[in-house]
């Protein structure tokens, strides 16, 4: 695989990659899941306290959860309050995210700990917080190998 930057002074445009290949593998799929995330990543997402609109960094962001019909965003610090729905914010949010249960989306980037309960859900802890989560068991072996996966590709 050839790898190339071209760069062009003159070109005032948004940034583009393009990927040239003879058919779509496995690890030219992972190139583009790879960029793509990357691009999705350096976003930020509008999210609301009160009557103040805050503009926060997606990697900010621990998890976002369900809660008496109000779609709430989690930081360390904070909570803040979205107009997006959990299955809107699947589709916007980068690899990084996860639905880990019928009411939440986390962050994969700030898992601490998982503490593995065989007969209920599982419970999430997350670095530099106090806050923690579920995993229903229904979404625990998708948690775990994607956790795998990424531990892989460090």
């Amino acid at each position: 695989m050839k790898v190339r930057i071209e760069i062009n002074e003159n070109n005032n445009d948004e940034d583009e990659v393009i990927i040239r290949c003879s058919k779509l593998e496995e690890r030219i799929q992972r190139v583009y899941d790879t960029v793509m995330d990357i691009a999705k990543g350096s976003r930020h997402l509008i999210l609301n306290k009160g009557n103040v609109e805050y503009y926060l960094p997606l990697d900010s962001i621990l998890f976002f959860e369900t809660s008496d019909n109000c779609i709430s965003a989690h930081t360390v610090n904070d909570v803040y309050e979205t107009t997006y729905r959990l299955y809107e914010l699947e589709e916007l949010l980068p690899g990084n995210f996860m639905r880990v249960s019928k009411s939440t989306i986390i962050n994969l980037n700030h898992i601490y700990s998982i503490s593995r309960n065989l007969t209920a859900s599982s419970e999430i802890q997350f670095i530099n917080s106090h806050k923690q989560v579920f995993v229903s068991r229904h979404y625990y072996k998708s948690l775990k190998f994607r956790l795998e996966e990424k531990r892989n590709r460090i």
